[in-house]
């Protein structure tokens, strides 16, 4: 093997690599021998195929292998022996090849940039938190209450609206005869709430307790009980009492409706799911302040294919972002070009704070186990019920996904070390100042001559390459909010 490195120019690297005919030869001798001892042909004994029906049969598919095998493992050795770390996949492309010639192809690769991380014992960082108030917990408590569905019997016996629930009994009959599954007794069931099949519940509005009255329906072509499906059924439904909406009280039987003890431990299990709530607020804005002093900290080459990649993300997504809310580039507060080089400096600066925190991980032995991913596909699975078993597998199938999974968990691992190492303060803030959106710019809209003035990229908090949030694209919108708004 030849390797003849022909350009050098900042962070790319081109290669030539030259593959001796001879060298491709014996590999396929080498491989044909082996598929001679496994195959078996018609007239042969394995082992006992002749070299020239072996290559008629399959030396095309042999030498695509050979090729392959090849290619791959001289330019990871072109790579190891000139001591690169490609920062991506280097792209190859074969030049020449014909069989019985040298195979020669060519290497691209952008490799990772020489830095060093900043002493991180260094880092103050701020971490806003806030205590949760017992008006916090009432007010979440009215609206869990406010979901809940309250009836009381009519003080006075009148006839039954929509949105009352009536408490009936009923038989279901086809032909004169009861089906299975069609009968009740006590059964609360709430006018227009669409739980019984179509014209059930409009002949109840109108009826009073005591009523009796003949429902007449057809069963939807596409009912789940074949038996059923299309047929016309009559239920002999009795009214037994009309009940109408009424305030839900937030005492201990609404607890226990809940599944709690007592309305002590309701009020328990709120508040510690919105100290959960605030908790992961509190740990975003320690986040977010913490990215921006390692841009600030940090300055070093980044790949250009890196950030040209990393750029048409956030302009496909500005753009889609565009089409959805029925805007035009010509809507904006900026030019296009003036956008695209806001957006680039963004691109650059996530870029430059993935490879940052790549080799943290990296230097400190930071690692995701596989115990870890298979955890987060399980939360991932539980978010679709009934289909869990579906979702696991298709993570368990397919890298990318798991892939996907993988990278925030590097990326939190990675921050926790480095905050460990920095001195953290932690700042007391209103509820309203935790939940407040960052990106909500408090600064008066400049005008558009005015926009390519603002702020350097360094100092807009945009987000590193392995967040996946996206820059929104907002009318009007300044330009360092528009930054921020990949830093969520």
């Amino acid at each position: 093997m030849q390797v003849t490195q022909t350009s050098s120019e900042g962070l790319k690297r081109d290669f030539t690599v030259v593959v001796a005919a001879a060298e491709i030869e014996s590999k396929v001798t080498e491989k044909l021998t082996t598929v001679g001892q496994q195959v078996k042909l018609p007239g042969f004994r394995p082992g006992k195929v002749p070299m020239n029906i072996l290559r008629q049969r399959f030396g095309r598919s042999v030498m695509g292998e050979i090729l392959e095998e090849t290619v791959n493992e001289t330019s990871q050795k072109a790579l190891t022996d000139n001591e690169l770390r490609p920062a991506q996949q280097p792209k190859i492309e074969i030049t020449k090849f014909d069989e019985g010639e040298d195979l020669e192809f060519t290497i691209e690769v952008e490799i990772m940039p020489e830095f060093e991380p900043m002493d991180f014992s260094k880092l103050k960082l701020e971490k806003l938190v806030a205590d949760v108030a017992d008006e916090k917990v009432a007010e979440a408590l009215e609206q869990i209450a406010g979901q809940q569905k309250n009836f009381k019997k009519v003080a006075r016996n009148r006839k039954a609206k929509e949105g009352d629930a009536v408490l009936i009994d009923f038989v279901g009959k086809v032909d004169g005869v009861a089906f299975d599954g069609g009968t009740a007794e006590g059964h609360q069931l709430e006018l227009g709430s669409g739980q019984f099949i179509p014209g059930f519940e409009e002949q109840l509005i109108g009826q009073k307790g005591g009523d009796e009255v003949a429902v007449k329906v057809t069963f939807p072509e596409n009912y789940g009980s074949a038996d059923l499906a299309g047929k016309d059924a009559v239920f002999d439904v009795t009214v037994h009492e009309v009940q109408e909406a009424a305030p839900v009280e937030i005492d201990d039987d609404f607890a226990k409706k809940l599944g709690l003890d007592d309305l002590a431990a309701l009020k328990d299990a709120v508040r510690g799911r919105m100290e959960e709530e605030y908790s992961q607020l509190s740990r975003q804005t320690l986040k977010r302040n913490m990215l921006d002093a390692l841009a600030d900290g940090h300055s070093f080459e980044v790949p250009p294919g890196m950030k040209e990649s990393e750029f048409n993300n956030i302009w496909d997504q500005f753009k889609q972002e565009l089409e959805r809310s029925n805007q035009k580039m010509e809507d904006q507060d900026q030019s296009e070009e003036e956008l695209k080089a806001e957006y680039t400096e963004i691109a650059e600066r996530r870029v430059r704070l993935g490879l940052l925190l790549a080799e943290v991980g990296r230097l400190n032995n930071i690692d995701v186990s596989n115990e870890e991913v298979q955890q987060a596909m399980l939360v991932q699975a539980r978010n679709f019920p009934g289909q869990e078993q579906q979702i696991f597998e298709m993570f368990q199938k397919n890298p990318e996904m798991q892939n996907s999974l993988r990278a925030p968990i590097f990326e939190d691992k990675v921050v926790d070390f480095i905050a460990e190492l920095a001195t953290v303060s932690e700042k007391k803030v209103s509820v309203e100042e935790l939940t407040a959106d960052p990106d909500e710019a408090t600064e008066e809209k400049p005008k558009k001559k005015a926009a390519a003035k603002k702020a350097p990229a360094k100092k807009a908090p945009a987000k590193k390459k392995a967040d996946g949030d996206k820059p929104a694209a907002k009318k009007a919108a300044p330009k360092k909010a528009a930054a921020k708004k990949s830093e969520k």
